[in-house]
């Protein structure tokens, strides 16, 4: 843990992608079909005044569902163990793919820069 840190402040920041700016590359280099990631909810589901701004995200339907569950079961709070699963993991495949994206664009980076200093030196 916290070798990304190193790595983005020590030793390699101009190969390190920045998580607060947009990513630099087309997210289809590399892929024949790719699809682009949409929040699953419909619009009925979906009541985004009940959610505050930093939860809507891809998992938010799961929530509502945990939330609603909640609602409906409130002494037991144990009748929701489904719903609870169904969103941790939404969030935990999500962090997943961000990841995975994190990791993408630093190795178009350290590719883009490999192949800059080849042009360089011929």
């Amino acid at each position: 843990m916290g070798a990304h840190l190193v790595r983005r402040y020590i030793t390699e920041p101009d190969t390190e992608p920045d998580p607060r700016r947009k990513f630099e590359f087309d997210p289809q280099i590399g892929f024949g079909e790719r699809k682009e990631r949409e929040m699953v909810a419909t619009q009925e589901q979906m009541n985004l005044a009940q959610l505050p701004v930093e939860q809507r995200d891809y998992c938010a339907h799961h929530l509502l569902k945990l939330m609603k569950c909640k609602r409906d079961n409130w002494p037991n709070f144990l009748g929701c163990k489904h719903e609870k699963h169904d969103w941790d993991y939404c969030q935990h495949e999500d962090y997943v793919m961000r990841m995975k994206e994190y990791e993408r664009e630093r190795r178009l980076q350290l590719r883009k820069k490999r192949i800059e200093a080849q042009a360089e030196a011929a």
